[in-house]
């Protein structure tokens, strides 16, 4: 990472420095003035209209979002980088105990002020995700410095997310240093999960939900549990473990299904209590027996832009009303949404849409608990994405179930 690099001097319209100086990282094209020496690098010093020095970002010409701070005041590049990994090491360390979890997020984009990298840390393997260019061009920089600070057994990249092709970056894949891993087993609230490196979603596992399957362990006790959207098992071995009657997890692509029964095998669970559906969940919602007393519903984002959000709000409705409509009374519905553009308020005025249109009382037990090592920063509340409701379904009045 060359300190001495020539840097590109952007300077913002008159006003518009109020969020950088709150450390907020993005940078709109319509904030800004000018940008002098564009040529000369991606990375550009940052001034106000008065001629005060922000920091440094990284370019981004022909994006709304037009640059990202990566550094602030004097810090050099190399070492804010440096200080966002130690700083974020030493956090984890504080919060992650390796005797139960030794699966877990390094490095959160803006919330541990490195926008456009993740890092996740599977039992001493790491698998990172770049998704800005001025990042893809300081990849070994990035990789020298992890192995410095974090001495990690393997770093892999991953780098297959929808915000990469949305910068028209082709996908990069395969490992970085250390040994070659396909599959590793990891710990998660003392629960073990194979993990899939190379066949998995995002980085293999989806970490952004502990907190939920520790909650569904300690919900299911005596219950009978649906599982949408299954994926590998996580929300099914969680309920299992915490002592479920029945689990049924529904999910569409048959190559899941024996990675979850093998992570149902590692945990020693009791199989006849599980079945696995391969099945469109919106088909099977309209055909199962629905004598279930907690139902998951975790889908994969059901909008990518902004443009999309009217029909992705039709789809979350009408799952959610229909799963609404048919459960029992009393029964518990954890409903999730990982749509980066359907915020926390517009997901809850859906749920409230659908259970208006089922003609049920609904009551909200629990919104999302948040994985300690997802951190959002205070100042960049944007990269707020998950959000998960826990919702109690009883009747209005003596009214029966609506019709499907």
């Amino acid at each position: 990472m060359q300190e001495t690099e020539n840097k590109a001097r952007l300077t913002l319209k008159k006003g518009k420095e109020r969020p950088l100086l709150q450390r907020h990282h993005w940078i709109y094209s319509g904030a800004i003035a000018k940008v002098e020496n564009p040529s000369s690098s991606d990375l550009a010093e940052v001034y106000t209209a008065s001629g005060h020095k922000i920091g440094l970002a990284l370019l981004n010409a022909g994006h709304s979002i037009a640059a990202h701070m990566i550094a602030f005041g004097e810090e050099s590049l190399f070492d804010a980088l440096r200080q966002r990994i130690q700083s974020s090491l030493l956090i984890r360390k504080k919060w992650v105990d390796p005797s139960r979890t030794n699966a877990f997020r390094l490095i959160n984009a803006e919330g541990d002020g490195i926008p456009g990298l993740i890092v996740d840390v599977y039992a001493g393997l790491f698998v990172i995700q770049i998704s800005h260019p001025g990042l893809e061009k300081r990849k070994e920089e990035i990789v020298s410095l992890l192995v410095q600070e974090c001495s990690p057994v393997a770093i892999y990249e991953k780098s297959t997310s929808f915000l990469r092709r949305k910068e028209g970056m082709q996908e990069a894949k395969g490992r970085l240093y250390g040994e070659e891993f396909t599959e590793i087993e990891v710990l998660e609230n003392g629960l073990r999960f194979s993990v899939d490196l190379i066949e998995g979603q995002k980085t293999g596992f989806f970490l952004d939900q502990r907190e939920m399957r520790d909650l569904v362990k300690n919900l299911s006790k005596g219950r009978s549990v649906l599982n949408c959207f299954a994926y590998t098992g996580g929300f099914s071995v969680a309920a299992l473990s915490g002592g479920a009657n029945r689990v049924d997890s529904v999910e569409i692509s048959a190559k899941c299904q024996p990675k979850a029964e093998k992570n149902i095998a590692l945990n020693h669970l009791e199989k006849d209590k599980h079945q696995f559906i391969v099945a469109d969940v919106f088909d099977y919602m309209k055909r199962c027996s629905w004598d279930y007393d907690l139902v998951i519903l975790d889908p994969p984002a059901f909008v990518k832009k902004r443009e999309d959000v009217p029909a992705a709000f039709r789809a979350y409705k009408e799952m959610n009303r229909h799963a609404i409509s048919q459960m029992a009374p009393q029964s518990l519905l954890l409903t999730c949404s990982c749509s980066y553009h359907i915020e926390e308020s517009l997901f809850q005025n859906i749920l409230f849409r659908a259970a208006s249109e089922a003609r049920r009382s609904v009551r909200i037990l629990s919104r999302h608990r948040m994985a300690f090592d997802h951190p959002i920063s205070i100042f960049h509340p944007e990269s707020a994405y998950l959000k998960s409701f826990l919702l109690s379904i009883d009747y209005i009045g003596n009214d029966s179930k609506s019709d499907s």
